[in-house]
């Protein structure tokens, strides 16, 4: 019965042929990729204008409402529109109203111009400023 014990080393053997070390629990294969995020555009910025809307117009020529019409605004000086009675700390505010400078106001007004009659608590999620810009933008031209 010698051929037993040759029998039971040959079946281990071959048991463990073909089997890997499995993953480490932290390795990136294990987990999901996450989707692109979607780049911002001034049509999703349209969409987020509508918010805007009941203070504001943006049609060139158009009326100023509670708050100034957004037409051109930017690339304008702060407080320039004509015949809108701004406040006085809009007025102090001075500058220009280019991408970087309307990303801060839009996250927080009240906050980036203390004073403002804006009352609107602003914009938290970034991709909305830069869509909102991104659709300023285009009807600045």
């Amino acid at each position: 019965m010698r051929i037993a014990p040759v029998l039971l080393a040959g079946a281990f053997a071959l048991a463990s042929c073909g089997k890997s070390e499995p993953p480490p629990a932290d390795s990136a294969a294990s987990e999901p990729t996450p989707a692109p995020a979607i780049a911002p555009t001034a049509a999703m910025g349209e969409q987020i204008f509508k918010r805007c809307v009941a203070c504001h117009t943006i049609d060139k020529g158009g009326p100023n409402g509670i708050g100034p019409n957004l037409h051109g605004i930017v690339g304008a000086a702060v407080a320039s529109k004509p015949d809108f009675s701004y406040s006085s700390a809009m007025q102090a505010k001075g500058g220009v109203w280019d991408a970087a400078a309307l990303d801060i106001y839009l996250e927080a007004p009240m906050k980036s111009v203390p004073g403002t009659r804006m009352a609107f608590a602003g914009l938290i999620d970034a991709a909305d400023r830069k869509a909102l810009i991104l659709y300023l933008e285009a009807q600045s031209k």
